[in-house]
């Protein structure tokens, strides 16, 4: 009889230990009565649980207080959020630059030896790596996206990402883009096998109160892990005034590889003025998601609270030096890639009144999908409106100027051939629209029609002009069952001269 009430004692603790599979954030003193400041019980929870491989669940309805503090919640297990409501209240902080949660790999990064060069197009990195890697390379002896205009800038080190597997074997989805004959710093970033899973949570960000200029903050979820999937987010902004600082996204990818935002929900920050780098007022960006240094990264069923259409609020989006970006079945106000992206793709989605903002380089995708702006490709001249590769459109709808009276242009963008950008211009050497409703039903009185391509340079108007840094322009331009609401027929552009020797195949 004792052996069996023993027996049943430890098989009660065993089911209990089982149960207990999980940390809580109230087993480390939060209250979650969304006035009390729970940021050190959140750490707290965090680091227990990376000790014991343990996920972690917020408590059911509760609502955790996140004050000033820059205690960083480190991330390492599985977090489901569910029901539980964050208030971050930016209104007074130690430090703006300390993100609320970051999820870590699980090996850090680390220099690789013995790789002195790298060619354009390589297969190979020339050594081995314990496992797969998110190898970031970079001459700094070489400048690029040397930015002009208001926000103008010196550019910054040659560098991009990719992927490669324990042989040093590239993955050619994430094809090396640049020559490098030196080669001053190279890291690899180990690829976590399995994929961390953060979910559910209602945050509300208390905007901050700080003057409108160039101090990003970065109190949100920052993703420096590979193979992550964040599902059913909400974040929502309240308090902006007359003036705030921008934000570089409440979601911040950045050296990671196969992370994929799905059913969530975003908001688009308030569009402030500022002074930029030459000296005069500039629109000032702020956003609620954006990618850096990263590949094969997936935006899915997402959308943003705030109207896509509303030109107060500034694009949801933004991204550098990435590669194989996806939208697919979003409502955002735009896409935009800044310093690069190799290879897009947009579908089944609805894009705002910021459109698609493009510099890079391969194949951008858009399918079965709606764009609300004066321009269905905005090639952006303050990188030098260059997209080196094609644009192919399939089954979408454009509406310029979301029914303001304006004349739409399939690809927008700017020639500044005296500036040194850091690398050749190119626009699209092939462009598809194939299958393309153009709703240009509100037009100004006196219209010839929605034109392929914008003006693009004022001066490069007769044989007589000579560039002195050559852009190159689109070879040819297939147009197949595209359809106009005015029944008018695309014109090729105001700029006669600069696209004579586009060839236009309209089927």
């Amino acid at each position: 009889m004792k052996f069996i009430h023993a027996f049943l004692a430890f098989a009660l603790a065993a089911s209990a230990a089982q149960a207990k599979s999980f940390i809580t954030y109230e087993e480390f003193d939060a209250v979650g009565d969304g006035k009390t400041d729970d940021q050190n019980a959140i750490v707290a929870a965090h680091e227990a649980a990376n000790e014991k491989g343990l996920p972690v669940k917020a408590g059911a309805g509760k609502t955790y207080y996140i004050g000033k503090g820059a205690a960083v919640a480190v991330i390492k297990t599985d977090v489901d959020f569910g029901t539980a409501n964050f208030v971050i209240d930016d209104r007074v902080l130690d430090n703006l630059r300390a993100p609320i949660f970051r999820i870590d790999p699980s090996r850090r990064p680390f220099p690789v030896k013995g790789v002195a060069k790298l060619a354009k197009g390589a297969v190979r990195l020339g050594a081995a790596l314990p496992s797969t890697c998110l190898v970031e390379v970079q001459n700094s002896n070489v400048k690029q996206y040397i930015r002009y205009g208001l926000n103008q800038n010196k550019g910054t080190a040659q560098k991009e990402v990719f992927l490669a597997d324990a042989s040093g074997a590239i993955d050619p989805k994430t094809p090396i883009i640049w020559d490098y004959p030196a080669i001053t710093r190279i890291t690899a970033h180990p690829v976590d096998a399995k994929t961390l899973v953060v979910k559910g949570g209602h945050f509300t960000t208390i905007a901050n109160q700080a003057s409108s200029n160039y101090r990003y903050h970065a109190r949100g979820i920052s993703v420096n892990r590979s193979n992550v999937r964040i599902e059913g987010i909400r974040h929502d902004i309240t308090g902006e005034g007359e003036h705030g600082a921008p934000y570089g996204g409440f979601v911040a990818v950045s050296y990671s590889a196969n992370v994929t935002v799905t059913g969530c929900t975003f908001t688009a920050h308030k569009t402030y003025r500022t002074i930029g780098a030459a000296g005069k007022p500039v629109s000032m960006g702020s956003y609620d998601i954006c990618a850096n240094n990263s590949v094969n990264v997936s935006y899915v069923d997402c959308r943003q609270t705030t109207d896509i259409n509303d030109r107060r609020y500034w694009g949801l989006f933004g991204s550098n030096y990435c590669k194989n970006l996806l939208y697919d079945k979003c409502v955002f106000s735009r896409f935009d890639a800044h310093m690069g992206v190799a290879n897009a793709t947009v579908r089944n989605s609805t894009l705002g009144h910021m459109g698609i903002n493009a510099i890079g380089f391969g194949t951008f995708l858009v399918e079965n999908t709606t764009v609300y702006c004066n321009s269905f490709f905005n090639l952006r001249s303050d990188y030098g409106s260059t997209w080196n590769g094609d644009f192919i459109v399939r089954n979408c709808t454009f509406v310029p100027g979301n029914g303001q009276p304006v004349v739409g242009t399939l690809v927008n963008g700017s020639s500044t051939d005296w500036h040194d950008f850091g690398y050749p211009c190119h626009m699209p050497r092939r462009i598809v629209f194939d299958g393309l409703k153009i709703d240009d039903s509100h037009h100004p009185e006196k219209y010839n029609g929605p034109r392929i391509f914008a003006q693009f340079s004022k001066k490069n108007t007769s044989p007589d002009y000579v560039e002195q840094f050559p852009y190159h322009v689109t070879e040819e331009v297939v147009l197949r069952n595209v359809k106009t609401a005015s029944g008018k027929e695309l014109t090729l552009s105001p700029n006669k001269h600069m696209f004579r020797n586009v060839k236009v195949v309209r089927k």
